[in-house]
């Protein structure tokens, strides 16, 4: 088979080094990819957000399978496209996108169902939104309605930085028109999980859990990033907790879309706060999760290939989905200055040296410029380790960040605190 995976992050780059495993698979493309990207696949250049594009690409190349990486392509109806020309892809069509694409509807369709999340408001109009955000305890959350790449969520901690943050985002300073609607939130308390599920339309098979960390500092200080690193197994998954979650959050959901005429097929991704309460939603996704996607396909030991066709052929109850005991963990290499503004075009050294210290390097934010490795991104690498525990996948990973080199890199020295059996570990 010839596969086309769309996208050129380090969540793409970890789908490609899956999919290189398996058999059936003979030729990989990627748009526009990646350097990392392009040791297993051939990388051709484009924007994941120029659809009719990547259909005529799909169809020039004889494309068997095509993956879908980001969000803003599958809301802009990728898929829909896609089928409308015979060509198979693997993702929700842009109704069923609607899940991520509108942080509004997401929450909407929870309260309509039944499913646990935060109490919310939803706004257009600043007047209303102050006037709610008079009576919100603090700190308070607050959310660009659309898709801001993992950063439109603001944790106020005063009434003057709640106000603050409603008007830049309905005003479009912050996020463009994705924040020109928000949703006000109760601040929830706890530990995060993140559960993706292959889902069918109506079935669905959950992957292990992960643990994603935000914050972009130490003990989940300052802003809030695209995931700064991720661990995976979480002690707080259990099989009671993980059976909640089937049961009261992916079921349901999945239901009221079919019911709505908006079946969900794809990678549905359910960010959740675990409280004291029990667990509560705080978003979902349209697509595998990323830093939680390399972590987490690093403990799939059975093929990628198989549970994506499986997933759009609607035979999810006939997948083995086969995970390995062993531990894994992602760190996160970041730009000076991330998540807010930073240089690119920095030059990298120390990859393959943290390779053969046994780390997996998966680029996101790289490039090649007169034969130099070059920043390119925001987060730039994330590094992979495994062990037999997670402390062992911890050190790997460790080993092989501290040996990567670009001017401003930082990262968090304290990923898996919450998963670990004591501080004392890190």
């Amino acid at each position: 088979m010839k596969v086309l995976i769309v996208g050129g992050g380090g969540r793409e780059h970890a789908i490609a080094w899956k999919l290189a495993q398996s058999p059936r698979v003979n030729e990989l493309l990627a748009v526009p990819g990646n350097p990392g990207i392009a040791r297993l696949a051939r990388c051709l250049p484009g924007k994941v957000e120029e659809i009719e594009a990547l259909a005529d690409l799909a169809r020039r190349e004889r494309v068997n399978l095509t993956v879908v990486g980001p969000e803003a392509p599958l809301v802009a109806g990728i898929v829909d496209l896609f089928r409308s020309r015979g060509l198979r892809i693997f993702g929700p069509t842009a109704a069923a996108a609607q899940i991520e694409g509108s942080k509004a509807f997401a929450k909407q369709l929870m309260a309509a169902v039944g499913i646990p999340t935060a109490a919310f408001g939803v706004f257009t109009d600043p007047a209303a939104a102050r006037n709610y955000l008079e009576e919100c305890a603090l700190p308070v959350v607050i959310k660009a309605s659309g898709i801001a790449a993992g950063k439109g969520v603001v944790i106020a901690r005063s009434r003057e930085e709640a106000r603050r943050t409603a008007e830049e985002m309905l005003s479009g300073q912050a996020f463009g028109e994705a924040g020109q609607q928000v949703v006000i939130e109760e601040f929830l308390e706890g530990q995060e999980l993140s559960v993706m599920a292959f889902c069918d339309g109506t079935r669905f098979r959950t992957m292990v859990p992960a643990q994603d960390h935000k914050a972009v500092g130490d003990g989940d200080t300052g802003p809030n990033t695209g995931g700064m690193g991720t661990c995976s197994p979480v002690p707080v998954a259990d099989a009671a907790l993980m059976q909640r979650i089937e049961g009261e959050v992916i079921a349901p959901v999945l239901q009221a879309m079919a019911d709505r005429g908006t079946p969900f097929q794809g990678v549905l991704f359910t960010g959740l706060m675990i409280t004291a309460d029990g667990p509560r939603v705080l978003e979902f996704n349209a697509r595998f999760g990323d830093p939680e996607t390399q972590t987490v396909l690093a403990r799939l030991d059975s093929d990628l290939l198989e549970a994506l066709e499986a997933t759009i052929e609607g035979r999810l109850d006939q997948l083995q989905l086969v995970w390995s005991p062993e531990a894994a963990a992602c760190v996160v290499l970041a730009s000076g200055g991330y998540p807010g503004a930073y240089r690119k075009g920095l030059p990298i050294e120390g990859v393959e040296e943290a390779e053969t210290l046994g780390a997996m390097v998966l680029h996101a934010g790289t490039a090649e410029k007169s034969g130099q490795l070059v920043t390119a991104g925001g987060r730039v690498f994330g590094v992979v380790g495994r062990g037999a525990s997670l402390r062992q996948a911890l050190d790997q990973a460790y080993r092989g960040a501290e040996v990567i080199r670009f001017p401003g890199r930082h990262f968090r020295r304290d990923i898996g605190w919450r998963a670990l059996p004591s501080p004392n570990d890190l």
